[in-house]
């Protein structure tokens, strides 16, 4: 399985949540997103998103103003 990435730089707040809950629910269990922001309230929402739909965070960085995060779609 193919790793998938989202560019959501530039978005705004709620913006990369909403995106990320579509993309996850596009996605089947087990396969790898890793999503790149630039909206430091990103950091906040992603992680409580991922605790609502069960998804893992397998880590996240910030580098250069771009937060990068790597979710692990769970198993159903």
């Amino acid at each position: 399985m193919p790793d998938k990435t989202a560019n959501l730089r530039g978005l705004k707040c709620p913006l990369p949540a909403l995106r990320t809950r579509k993309l996850l629910s596009q996605m089947a269990a087990g396969e790898a997103l890793t999503i790149e922001c630039t909206d430091p309230l990103a950091a906040i929402d992603i992680p409580n998103l991922l605790r609502e739909t069960g998804d893992t965070l397998e880590g996240s960085e910030t580098a250069d103003g771009v937060l990068t995060f790597r979710i692990r779609k769970r198993a159903r």
